[in-house]
């Protein structure tokens, strides 16, 4: 490292110690940092003092090229900032090039989601089970009853569980669920849920009539009165695990994470799906883009000409 980087690095680092009370580690951390960005571009023929914000700007993407994570990537860019900061006010530099420098953007976590055949397993063993008799018939009419409502409408689960006993009495394949902030949205049910409901409805209308009427779709003994979602998630991941499922990937919240990536994957509109799941802002539906681009990926290379031209070649 040449001697007037390390001079300027060395006293940027007993500033951070003495004005600063930066701990040992950090110093280390910053050091490192620095002595990088020089062993970088010096080989641009550049050095720390005289770079400008385009050097510091190829540094970062350097780095994210490497393979570097957002929060190394930051972290790197904030002891730039320090460094730069501290030339700036010792007067060894007139400009700070890190000021016009935007922080490297973190990728939202995609959301953990079924496939179609998981949740066709899934279903149809709890389709199977509720069919047979027993003691416990209505508890496992009631399981059914709650996926199907899921999946045929990516309600959140704590808006799944507390529904009113009227559902039952409604006609048609809509329901009104009122959802974040008493916001009310109409929500189409598949064939499938609408014969669920019927059949635990039935089955319901039964065990009221010995325990006594409750407000709820799904009553519960519990302080709320209906069916804690907590109780909901671990039945889920038993009938998962009987259907041969990894049951640790799989919680209501991922089901409605599969409503909306099979919608999208079969051609959905993201303003619908944005609809359907209650979501007030369409940045939140975006976290499922990535099942957008990956349709339109496979329909450009099953329908585009030059696609169907390069496959053949090949």
């Amino acid at each position: 490292m040449a001697d007037l980087s390390r001079a300027h690095i060395e006293s940027f680092l007993e500033m951070m110690s003495a004005e600063r009370g930066a701990a040992v580690n950090t110093l280390a951390s910053y050091e490192r940092d620095l002595e990088d960005l020089h062993s970088f571009l010096a080989a641009t023929g550049k050095s720390p003092l005289a770079a400008g914000s385009t050097d510091l700007a190829a540094y970062l993407g350097h780095l994210g090229r490497q393979g570097f994570a957002t929060s190394s990537q930051a972290r790197r860019l904030s002891a730039m900032r320090q460094f730069y900061k501290f030339l700036y006010a010792e007067g060894l530099r007139g400009d700070d090039p890190t000021a016009i420098l935007d922080a490297p953007k973190k990728g939202r976590a995609l959301p953990k989601t079924m496939s179609e055949d998981e949740v066709t397993r899934l279903l149809e063993l709890a389709a199977k089970e509720a069919a047979e008799p027993g003691p416990d018939r209505i508890s496992r009419l009631r399981m059914l009853a709650l996926l199907e409502l899921l999946y045929a409408t990516g309600m959140r689960v704590s808006e799944l569980v507390s529904l009113p006993v009227k559902v039952l009495d409604q006609e048609g394949r809509f329901l009104m669920i009122r959802g974040k902030g008493n916001k009310e949205r109409l929500v189409p049910l598949s064939r499938a849920a609408i014969a669920a409901l019927a059949s635990y409805g039935e089955a319901r209308a039964v065990m009221v009539a010995k325990t006594g009427d409750s407000p709820w779709l799904f009553p519960s003994a519990g302080k709320e009165g209906y069916l804690p979602r907590q109780v909901f998630a671990r039945d889920l991941k038993g009938l998962a695990a009987r259907a041969g499922l990894k049951a640790a990937a799989i919680s209501p919240h991922v089901m409605r994470h599969a409503f909306a990536s099979h919608l999208l994957q079969n051609g959905a509109d993201l303003r619908v799906v944005q609809e359907l799941l209650g979501h007030s802002d369409i940045s939140t539906t975006q976290i499922y883009t990535h099942v957008l681009e990956e349709r339109l990926r496979e329909l450009v290379e099953m329908h585009h000409p030059l696609a169907k031209q390069a496959k053949n070649r090949d």
